[in-house]
């Protein structure tokens, strides 16, 4: 059971921190210092770093020094060009926290020896004399923001006419370190962030391009939250006789592991795709093949093949959300496609349907990230979704955006992937090949 500091706030720190000029220590006061001490630390674990945003956690470092230690502090994070082995110039610094007292903050070093480069130099914490505005002395303690081998910047305490004991720099000193050790995950966390994002939009960025008889639009719009990047693809497959196979992918879960699985589904469906099976058989031996991965995530997946000779498109799904059809005049409406189960869990049981596609309307096939609402029902959302009037006349490109804009997905809570699809008359369209069954 963790035990309660004997005073609150830095008072608590100053019976542990008392002066060491030879004379004989109070055991009871060390002994209550002490656990003063830990319980600060234990308080510090708590309360910086609760975020992956390195400014939250340098203003956390600096708030939690205010209350415990000084009056006024400061985060400096170095610059791309303050990294190097030389001593960091202030101009290698960026200040992205301060708490306390402002008048404390404009404290100058008399010998032009700001402690702040020094501490990073040295790799220990440093103290020195200051002068208030006012010339009212002060001194400062700065501590360097170092883990794993690595330099983050470096921490500031001032304190208006007192010292830091060893005591007290060496509390400064732990908070720096274990700040260092928050950063140090923040930016992995964001590395791997931008790995997967930039797998992502690499896979995404050149789909198959259909046959010149089908208009395609297509988008991809990551999450603006704190979320990892999903898993959601779309892609397109040319096949015979003028007909072009559109997909559209959602790989479960989140992160790196998503967008390398969701690569790898691209790659089964290209090859399966490439038979030329109906839909309904496309996704049956693509289930089968990626259920003998056990690694991998199961997703689900809308296909739907467009024939603009026979103005027909043929759909199966394997747990998606169904797709949409926006007539002439604008009016949305949901297309009835039996729900398999998804992929990769080798049960199968996917179904066929098709319905008329003429030249005026356009096909929409989306990720749930589109329309989902956080506390909202989904069949609530796709109702608003068919409940839409788009502008009449608008090309592929112009519809897609304005989709976007009325469903508010630039600033969806996951990932989003859309696709807009429309027959264009041409006059050499292939001939149509035989009807399958």
């Amino acid at each position: 059971m963790r035990s309660a500091p004997p005073a609150a706030g830095r008072n608590a720190l100053e019976v542990t921190l008392s002066n060491r000029d030879g004379a004989e220590t109070d055991p009871d006061a060390e002994h209550a210092g002490v656990l003063a001490r830990l319980h600060t630390v234990e308080e510090a674990a708590e309360q910086i770093g609760t975020s992956l945003d390195e400014q939250t956690t340098c203003a956390e470092l600096a708030r939690f020094l205010c209350r415990y230690l000084c009056d006024a502090a400061a985060v400096d994070l170095l610059t791309e060009h303050g990294t190097g082995a030389r001593p960091p110039s202030p101009e290698g610094f960026t200040r992205v926290a301060t708490a306390g007292l402002v008048k404390v903050l404009e404290a100058q070093f008399p010998d032009g020896d700001a402690p702040s480069a020094r501490a990073l130099d040295e790799e220990r914490p440093v103290t020195a004399a200051a002068v208030l505005p006012g010339g009212r002395a002060a001194q400062a303690v700065a501590a360097p923001l170092l883990a794993y081998g690595r330099r983050y910047g470096v921490l500031l305490a001032l304190r208006a006419g007192g010292s830091f004991s060893a005591q007290e720099t060496a509390t400064a000193h732990h908070l720096a370190r274990l700040t260092a050790t928050r950063l140090a995950h923040a930016r992995r966390h964001a590395a791997v962030q931008r790995t997967a994002m930039d797998l992502q939009r690499a896979l995404l960025a050149e789909p198959g391009r259909p046959h010149p008889n089908l208009e395609l639009a297509t988008r991809y719009l990551p999450s603006g939250s704190s979320a990892l990047v999903g898993g959601d693809w779309f892609e397109t497959v040319r096949l015979h006789y003028g007909r072009t196979l559109l997909v559209m992918g959602d790989v479960m879960g989140h992160g790196l592991d998503a967008a390398v699985d969701m690569n790898a589904y691209r790659s089964h469906l290209r090859y399966v795709a490439s038979t030329d099976l109906p839909p309904h058989r496309v996704l049956r031996q693509l289930d089968a093949a990626v259920a003998e991965e056990e690694s991998r995530r199961p997703a689900t997946c809308l296909l739907a093949r467009v024939d603009p000779a026979r103005g027909i498109a043929a759909f199966a799904s394997a747990g998606h959300l169904p797709p949409a059809v926006i007539g002439p005049d604008g009016a949305a409406g949901l297309v009835d496609v039996p729900v398999g189960p998804p992929l990769g869990t080798g049960v199968g049981g996917y179904e066929l349907v098709t319905r008329a596609l003429t030249p005026e309307e356009t096909l929409l096939m989306f990720t749930d990230g589109l329309i989902e609402r956080r506390g909202e029902d989904i069949d609530a959302s796709l109702s608003r979704l068919a409940r839409m009037r788009l502008s009449v006349g608008a090309g592929v490109e112009q519809m897609l955006d304005e989709v976007l804009l009325r469903l508010d997905g630039l600033h969806a809570e996951d990932d989003v992937a859309v696709l807009a699809a429309r027959i264009r008359h041409h006059p050499g369209m292939e001939a149509a090949g035989p009807v399958e069954s």
